[in-house]
């Protein structure tokens, strides 16, 4: 294996540059679809690299139930700095899976108890709940659903009611949960794809916000009602469902829906900052890929020559 075993633990550092790039460059859609690729695969890499050192590792320990040959010097000559690498990768992968568990399972307890919070409502696509405070969010599930209170309906005018239904929609058939949860679990993974993480959760509502316009026709409308509804809102109840104004972005989102709209095209040309950016976070994905692969390959020979018939 030799240092390419290493390299998907670092190569996230190459999707940097992309992950602000896309958010000003790329069309909403496409930055939103590049940047959860990017992050899902070179978080997957970087994960079975350090699994295949916590092989190397477990198998130096004392009393493990693994095969003796595994400890052989033959195995442990794969992986450089074999002693300290293959031992701090027991720990760290604990902590890896520990993490990414946690943002599963929180996602997941909060969405059934949001359901079960609506079982009382009618089966509308629209929840109203009666609540003072000022929130909404999209709710995906086995009927996707719009949650707001009657204090966010209370601050917007009708057209502006129109531009956040428009836009938790779009949240919805686009399944904007499921990039925000690959980004979410990503970054619990490999603390290098955090940008990647903050640059999807902007991208996904920017998403959502284009169509929006498009689908009541006015694009200040749309920037209005972000606007009033950051002021008001106390957003959604985890990160990983899509809600309407998160405060950080919103100045952001609203002077881009006060700009002209964004190109359409789904790859940016070469000779560009973004294409280069582009083009580099591809290539750090691709080495990513072919590294652990390489190195899960090579291993499984050399422990399947290791075990005794």
């Amino acid at each position: 294996m030799g240092v390419f075993v290493f390299l998907p633990l670092v190569l996230p550092l190459t999707a940097w540059p992309i992950a602000r790039l896309a958010e000003q460059h790329l069309h909403p859609r496409a930055a939103t679809w590049l940047l959860s690729a990017v992050a899902g695969v070179l978080a997957v890499c970087s994960t079975l690299c350090l699994a295949l050192l916590m092989v190397v590792g477990t198998a130096q320990l004392p009393g493990n139930p693994l095969p003796d040959g595994w400890s052989d010097p033959e195995v442990r000559e794969a992986v450089p700095y074999d002693e300290i690498a293959g031992k701090a990768a027991i720990p760290a992968l604990i902590a890896v899976l520990a993490a990414c568990t946690r943002t599963a399972w929180r996602h997941h307890r909060v969405r059934r108890r949001a359901e079960r919070a609506l079982a009382g409502l009618p089966a509308t696509p629209v929840a109203v709940l009666p609540d003072e405070l000022p929130y909404a969010y999209a709710l995906p599930g086995k009927r996707n659903r719009i949650v707001v209170t009657t204090g966010m309906l209370a601050g917007l005018s009708s057209a502006e009611r129109r531009a956040l239904f428009a836009h938790e929609r779009v949240h919805l058939t686009c399944r904007h949960h499921r990039f925000l949860l690959t980004v979410q679990l990503a970054a619990r993974a490999n603390p290098f794809l955090r940008p990647l993480r903050t640059a999807v959760t902007y991208t996904a509502e920017r998403w959502a916000d284009e169509e929006a316009a498009t689908a009541v026709g006015s694009r200040r409308t749309v920037a209005l009602a972000i606007g009033k509804s950051a002021l008001i809102s106390r957003g959604a109840p985890i990160a990983t469902l899509a809600h309407f104004a998160a405060p950080g972005p919103v100045p952001r989102r609203v002077a881009a829906l006060l700009g002209p709209a964004p190109a359409t095209r789904i790859w940016p040309p070469v000779f560009t900052a973004v294409g280069l950016a582009a083009w580099t976070a591809a290539a750090g994905t691709t080495v990513s890929a072919l590294s652990s692969a390489n190195s899960a390959v090579t291993l499984f020979l050399i422990l399947h020559a290791a075990t005794p018939m």
